[in-house]
């Protein structure tokens, strides 16, 4: 049996942690992590539209040839694709009032774990250490943090079929544990950013912010601490509060 503020808390911490699991699944699967925007003539752009595509699309295409790209065309990166905008007009070169169309290409699962070089495009130049591994941690963090979030959500079901909260104990814990991992891939993304930024700065033409993927995975992170606190405080509550009650009886 549980009291009605134990199960209005269980309630609640359901709703976020659904709420939660959204964002950071929503956030995964979109390209707005970060988004570059110039100030170029968009005339520029449609002329040299079709080798900065070629460039881009390229097996060849290193970290800074596709970074180039970035900063030309209004480009944005997503956790598994890069996309910039250049124009529809299949012959690539028209006026300035062409439409533009944002073309985008995916990382590939090598490319998620390729070695990050010291100087940007120059394999001589020796491994960046650091920004390697923030990279291939920024990928896997969000996938262990919607695996954790699953899998509480699984013993959250066996906690129901037992009418019983002491499992959403196990499940707040993980909880935590999933936002101390998105927590990890928003700071993972950040520095790595930053990094990247210092050995390729930004044009004085260019301007450069975080997305709404990006702050959908910010809003994730303290949704699931809150889960997480609720599930531990209603089953330890509940717990307290039923052995007082025994205790009780047998006095």
């Amino acid at each position: 049996m549980m009291d009605n503020r134990f199960a209005t808390a269980l309630v609640i911490a359901c709703v976020l942690s659904l709420i939660s699991t959204i964002y950071m699944a929503a956030s995964i699967g979109t390209d707005f992590w970060y988004e570059y925007h110039t100030l170029s003539p968009a005339e520029n752009v449609s002329e040299a539209g079709r080798s900065i595509w070629e460039e881009f699309v390229s097996k060849d295409a290193d970290e800074k040839t596709y970074t180039d790209a970035l900063f030309r065309c209004n480009g944005t990166v997503g956790l598994w694709r890069r996309c910039i905008t250049v124009p529809k007009n299949s012959h690539w070169y028209s006026p300035p009032e062409t439409d533009m169309t944002t073309n985008c290409i995916s990382f590939s699962l090598s490319d998620q774990f390729v070695e990050k070089y010291i100087e940007p495009g120059n394999h001589n130049s020796g491994t960046d250490l650091n920004r390697t591994y923030l990279w291939r941690l920024q990928f896997l963090l969000p996938f262990v943090s919607i695996g954790l979030m699953c899998f509480g959500a699984l013993i959250g079901l066996c906690a129901c079929a037992c009418r019983s909260l002491y499992p959403a104990i196990a499940t707040g814990v993980l909880h935590f544990l999933a936002g101390l991992c998105t927590l990890g891939l928003v700071g993972c993304y950040v520095a790595g950013i930053e990094l990247l930024h210092r050995k390729l700065p930004l044009p004085e033409d260019v301007r450069g912010e975080f997305g709404w993927s990006f702050c959908l995975a910010c809003v994730s992170a303290p949704l699931q601490f809150m889960a997480a606190a609720l599930f531990i405080w209603a089953a330890r509550t509940n717990r307290k509060e039923f052995t007082l009650l025994k205790a009780y009886r047998v006095a």
